[in-house]
């Protein structure tokens, strides 16, 4: 059991880093873009799709990662005046919704890589693929949170004050 908590941690930690590599890259490129153009009135003719998938990357990356940081939406007000019994039934029905919305993005964003394959991105020549790849990592990423969290494992891993319950 130890091994597997180490490469789910390991999975994680790559999780994050590739999703704050991202940002990090596109903030450069997009500054970098931003003086070229002003300064020289050059544009850089990948620019713009790369930042594209990095954004995409980013942003679906983290959904996962608020998944695991339990950030999601929940009425506050709504929620004081029920019953702790009842508050953990609402939770347990929202995992499973969240896996469920993971098994989603799983299977079809796995059906769009695969489509995509063979189209390709006008600049870079990247394959169309490499915009929904990161679909089913972050459906997988998802169930893994909402499944540990169902069954009564935290997986935060920054407290912020506010988030959960």
């Amino acid at each position: 059991m130890n091994g597997l908590k180490r490469v789910f941690l390991f999975l994680d930690s790559l999780f994050e880093k590739v999703a704050i590599g991202s940002l990090i890259v596109m903030i450069v490129i997009v500054t970098l873009q931003v003086f070229t153009r002003k300064l020289f009135n050059y544009v850089i003719s990948w620019s713009e799709e790369v930042t594209l998938l990095l954004l995409c990357w980013f942003s679906f990356m983290g959904i996962a990662i608020g998944v695991r940081e339990k950030l999601h939406l929940s009425i506050e007000s709504f929620t004081e005046k029920l019953p702790p019994f009842v508050l953990k039934v609402i939770d347990k029905i929202v995992l499973l919704a969240t896996i469920a919305f993971g098994l989603y993005l799983l299977k079809y964003g796995w059906d769009f890589t695969v489509l995509m394959k063979d189209s390709t991105l006008p600049a870079t020549k990247l394959s169309n693929s490499w915009a929904y790849a990161v679909m089913p990592i972050t459906g997988f990423m998802m169930i893994v949170y909402a499944f540990l969290q169902f069954i009564g494992i935290d997986t935060r891993r920054h407290k912020i004050e506010g988030s959960g319950h």
